[in-house]
């Protein structure tokens, strides 16, 4: 069973020396241990010093793509590579490198297609009361839309196997934690959390640069992720909202014609009706936007299934390439651009 420990990095040559040492060679049911660098288009010498303290493979953006992008590419690379477990942890070794066997330990055992590590951000001494407030909250939705306890959502310290990896579909252009939890939940994929230690902050967060940006990008990803995935219940529900709203001076409208002063109320009538007409479009545009959402999930299974397809054929041509240029490094461990 092949583990691959993925690592997106930007300018991280300061900090992925000690992340890259302290990062497990051996672990329980797995029987090799490798290593992927997804050099994000550093400006710094991240990629030589990757090479130099033991990475197995870097693959390297020509330009800063964001995280997301980089952990979308390193999935992809990580199943060509034929890995049955990949880990996502982070270059500027916020991480414990030992907690890696907790985290692999579920999915090796069947329990799980994806553990991530809960970072109990409670304790963390360097997060700001506000911030972890906030991670709770932002926990809590991404729960409560995803149907699974996740207590450390923005958590990128986290286990996959192969099946969830070929399964998962990166769209966004932020950060690919939300995203990951609510399509698992989506495609019934189990989520287990586990407790993991961290270490101490080397440098200050690039994703949390201030607290509106940080709200901002987190809340519009969790929105469009959600209405992706279940346009039918979101557009009900605004739909809903709007109906009840109209209603309302509606009735005010009829009780005061009841009452024999109903044409001073004119306004109430229009306003309600303005109010209904937008509930009947959002059911309307809910009812197009799940058949959209049903043409999307067939796109991904035939995702899926090339996936599968493309990754036995580099399989094969990976084998014939290897036995037939008289080479001793195979062409998936050069480090490629």
């Amino acid at each position: 069973m092949l583990l691959l420990i993925q690592i997106p990095c930007f300018n991280e040559e300061q900090t992925l020396p000690q992340t890259l040492i302290d990062l497990p060679r051996t672990i329980p049911g797995i029987d090799r241990v490798e290593i992927l660098v997804i050099d994000d288009g550093s400006s710094d010498r991240t990629s030589e010093v990757a090479r130099r303290y033991g990475a197995h493979h870097i693959i390297r953006n020509a330009t800063n793509r964001g995280l997301a992008a980089s952990y979308a590419r390193g999935i992809e690379e990580c199943l060509r590579l034929g890995a049955d477990i990949i880990v996502n942890t982070d270059g500027d070794n916020q991480y414990c490198g030992a907690d890696i066997a907790k985290l692999v330990g579920p999915v090796v055992e069947g329990r799980a297609d994806i553990v991530i590590g809960d970072r109990q951000t409670a304790k963390i001494a360097h997060f700001s009361p506000i911030k972890r407030v906030l991670q709770r909250l932002g926990s809590l939705a991404v729960s409560t839309l995803s149907g699974a306890r996740v207590p450390d959502a923005v958590s990128g310290f986290r286990a996959i196997s192969r099946e969830a990896a070929l399964k998962s579909n990166i769209v966004s252009p932020f950060s690919y934690t939300i995203e990951t939890v609510l399509q698992a939940g989506r495609k019934k994929l189990k989520i287990v959390s586990v407790p993991v230690a961290t270490n101490a902050a080397t440098r200050e967060s690039r994703l949390f640069t201030n607290i509106p940006s940080f709200i901002a990008k987190q809340l519009k990803t969790l929105i469009l992720i959600y209405v992706m995935y279940s346009p039918l219940r979101a557009f009900s529900a605004i739909g809903l909202t709007l109906g009840l709203i109209g209603l309302l001076p509606i009735a005010r409208f009829v009780w005061q014609f009841a009452q024999g002063d109903g044409a001073g109320h004119l306004q109430s009538l229009v306003l309600g009706g303005v109010l209904c007409v937008m509930s009947f479009i959002a059911f309307a545009a809910g009812l197009l936007a799940d058949v959209v959402s049903r043409n999307r999930q067939l796109l991904e299974i035939t995702l899926e299934k090339v996936r599968r397809i493309e990754l036995a054929q580099d399989v094969q041509g990976n084998a014939i390439e290897d036995t037939g240029d008289g080479s001793d490094t195979p062409i998936s461990l050069r480090a490629r651009s």
